[in-house]
């Protein structure tokens, strides 16, 4: 893969990826459709280096997974704009992650259950008072009828990039050029 262009910005710390990939709350699943790229934002987890998420077992993404060669999932939040006394000087503090490999849905019931687990301790944590059973996937059903699959993209590569918020340079509504510097 092509080497990123602002290697300034590459973040290789694991631990901070893996701490991001945590908390973050929504990324967003790319696909390969045959008119037009297919994104979808999901819910998801970072468990077992893996990415896994849950979806109907039935649709668009759900096809498009059952013969994609390969997928790409990008997380993104950012931390404030930054403003300078020009405008080409303004900039975004973030941090991104991008993750390339197969997504395809999980056959092993026991690894579904356990990333679904993950799920519901991520995002409402102790809000149940016992696990998730094992017949739970088996049985819910959508208000549509389909079925629960629980997806794992297995990472071929990863990338990270982040552009710490500079905290003097924070714009807040209401400032103005010129005006603000200390």
């Amino acid at each position: 893969m092509r080497p990123m262009r602002r290697a300034d910005k590459v973040c290789t710390d694991q631990g901070k990826i893996d701490d991001f990939l945590a908390h973050a709350h929504v990324g967003f699943l790319g696909l390969a459709d045959s008119e037009y790229p297919y994104v979808v934002p999901v819910n998801f987890v970072w468990y077992r280096n893996k990415i896994y998420f849950h979806g109907a077992a039935e649709g668009k993404k759900a096809d498009l997974m059952r013969n994609a060669t390969s997928a790409a999932f990008t997380v993104c939040e950012e931390y404030g704009i930054m403003a300078g006394p020009v405008p080409a000087h303004t900039s975004t503090a973030y941090m991104s992650v991008m993750i390339f490999g197969k997504a395809g849905c999980l056959i092993d019931r026991d690894e579904a259950r356990d990333a679904m687990q993950q799920m519901l301790d991520k995002y409402v944590p102790d809000y149940f008072n016992r696990p998730l059973a094992r017949t739970h996937l088996e049985k819910y059903r959508s208000s549509k009828g389909s079925a629960t699959a629980i997806y794992c993209l297995e990472p071929d590569m990863l990338t990270a990039k982040e552009q710490p918020l500079d905290e003097d340079k924070k714009y807040v509504p209401g400032m103005k050029a010129g005006r603000n510097e200390k």
